[in-house]
């Protein structure tokens, strides 16, 4: 499958495609050339860092993060930097997003509901214990490994531009609106614990009725009500369920539940497991100080792309369900924040394509090699709608499209690919068997 492009390497790690992207920071596959292992590489842009004072707070959640390993939290293997960027290696996780589940299934059996929030809870717990606090929980941020166990992401880097002061609360309104504590949104300075477990609240509400408890499309009416916790608890409820949702959709922080509380509580000890896993091991923090200076960097070389990145058998793999890749080809595929498609159309007809079906539903185009960002011009419900799209190499005459939300709201980056499919069905590959299907 390779066409003999080099690859992109930092350290001993093969870089792959883009898999994430935020304000500060981009996400990719990569490989471990020693043990072949699949790892995320979160890049961070070392100029913006600088600019923004996040050195020292950089340096401290790394270190934090580095002596957290629990098995409901993304681990965090190691950190490097070169002259321009600052490389962290996190563990790869293969089962997507919670979010999907919840869209593709609707609401969940209390059971299962159950089982993950007890998950979550354990994560959250742990993290807090060691004074590290998420901020910004919410079903995309919770992944699912390939045996369906719950792993918190970004534990400790989502929120690497806030400050605690003096007085010992964060002051910066940051996280989704919709699973933000009201006190965040009071600008009076919060708690970073009773803030996640606000969040926790939320995320059981969605698992259980399939629905967000506070939702308008209208900030102001939905800050409202977040502020006095307006919301109806579904009738299909038990009333274990309802009790714990309540005490923790609290909107006073003094009297919201507490961890040890939820942890007590009977409708969350029902068929509880506590994690179990070494918390004592050797961790070496070196790294994390050397990231920032010179004589100590991980110098990485970058080559320019001139042909399509050839994506080779390991990493088609890896963005596969287990070893099954049909789905790859499937253009209904699962609601997520990414979605694929093949064409045998050469790589330059395709970026026309796309370019062409995009303009007219209101996006900016930018165009980079193999490599597109699609604006919206008009802001969304969550700002504008940014999309990424690159094409890789899969064989001489076939090529994948990847089309992935890089900013905005997800179920407008659905709505807007729907649009978009219908402009490319002339480039789209169906295999014979697909075709028969139709």
């Amino acid at each position: 499958m390779s066409t003999g492009k080099v690859k992109r390497c930092v350290g001993k790690y093969e870089l792959g495609r883009t898999i994430g992207e935020g304000t500060f920071a981009k996400v990719r596959f990569a490989r471990n050339s020693e043990t072949g292992e699949s790892v995320a590489i979160k890049i961070l842009d070392k100029e913006k860092v600088l600019k923004n004072k996040m050195v020292e707070q950089i340096k401290r959640e790394i270190a934090t993060m580095k002596l957290i390993k629990h098995p409901n939290v993304v681990r965090l293997y190691e950190v490097m930097g070169s002259k321009t960027k600052i490389f962290i290696v996190l563990e790869f996780v293969t089962g997507g997003e919670l979010f999907d589940k919840i869209v593709n299934n609707g609401r969940m059996r209390e059971g299962e509901a159950r089982r993950y929030f007890q998950q979550l809870i354990n994560a959250v717990d742990y993290c807090h214990s060691r004074g590290v606090y998420h901020r910004d929980l919410k079903p995309e941020n919770l992944l699912l490994d390939q045996s369906g166990n719950l792993k918190v992401s970004d534990f400790g880097l989502s929120a690497l531009s806030q400050q605690v002061r003096d007085d010992g609360l964060f002051h910066t309104s940051c996280g989704t609106p919709n699973y933000v504590a009201p006190e965040v949104l009071q600008d009076r300075g919060y708690n970073g614990a009773t803030a996640d477990i606000w969040s926790c609240g939320v995320i059981l509400f969605v698992l259980l009725a399939g629905y967000l408890p506070f939702e308008d499309e209208n900030l102001m009416i939905l800050y409202n009500k977040i502020s006095v916790a307006d919301f109806t608890l579904p009738a299909w409820l038990s009333f274990g369920a309802k009790k714990l949702i309540t005490q923790i959709l609290d909107p006073n922080p003094m009297t919201r539940i507490t961890m040890p509380e939820i942890l007590a509580d009977e409708w969350f000890r029902k068929g509880y497991k506590a994690p179990i896993f070494e918390e004592k091991y050797e961790t070496n923090l070196d790294d994390v100080e050397s990231v920032f200076k010179d004589s100590e960097e991980n110098h990485v070389t970058e080559k320019k792309e001139t042909q399509p990145a050839a994506m080779n058998a390991f990493e088609l793999i890896s963005m596969s369900k287990g070893l099954n890749l049909g789905n790859l080809f499937d253009t209904e595929q699962e609601f997520k924040r990414e979605t694929r498609f093949t064409s045998k159309c050469p790589a330059k007809d395709i970026i026309n394509k796309i370019e062409e079906a995009a303009k007219p539903l209101g996006f900016e185009v930018q165009k980079k090699n193999y490599k597109m960002r699609l604006e919206n011009v008009k802001a969304g419900r969550k700002g504008n709608l940014n999309i990424a799209t690159e094409i890789f190499q899969v064989a001489p005459s076939l090529h994948m499209v990847e089309v992935r939300k890089a900013k905005g709201d997800t179920l407008e980056f659905h709505k807007f690919y729907k649009n978009l499919s219908s402009g490319l069905k002339d480039v789209v590959w169906k295999s014979e068997d697909m075709e028969s299907a139709d």
